[in-house]
């Protein structure tokens, strides 16, 4: 019962943190160029969604990890 949870917590988390990875800016302006913001172009900084999609990224990476430790002990 523990292992089948552990497992679709992973997997929600996985899938969710791949999401946020992919929402991240890489060489345009990423999320708030989707969005709209930052009309100024790279130079005007990072806006607050931006520092609040860098802290969900990290929960995120954080819980997948807790979940891939719990995972690797008690299956084995």
């Amino acid at each position: 019962m523990i292992n089948a949870l552990l497992i679709v917590v992973h997997l929600l988390v996985s899938l969710t943190l791949v999401l946020f990875v992919l929402l991240h800016a890489g060489r345009g302006g990423g999320l708030s160029d989707m969005f709209g913001g930052a009309a100024g172009g790279s130079s005007a900084g990072s806006t607050v969604v931006e520092k609040n999609l860098d802290r969900l990224t990290v929960m995120a990476s954080l819980v997948f990890a807790f979940t891939t430790i719990l995972l690797s002990i008690r299956l084995t």
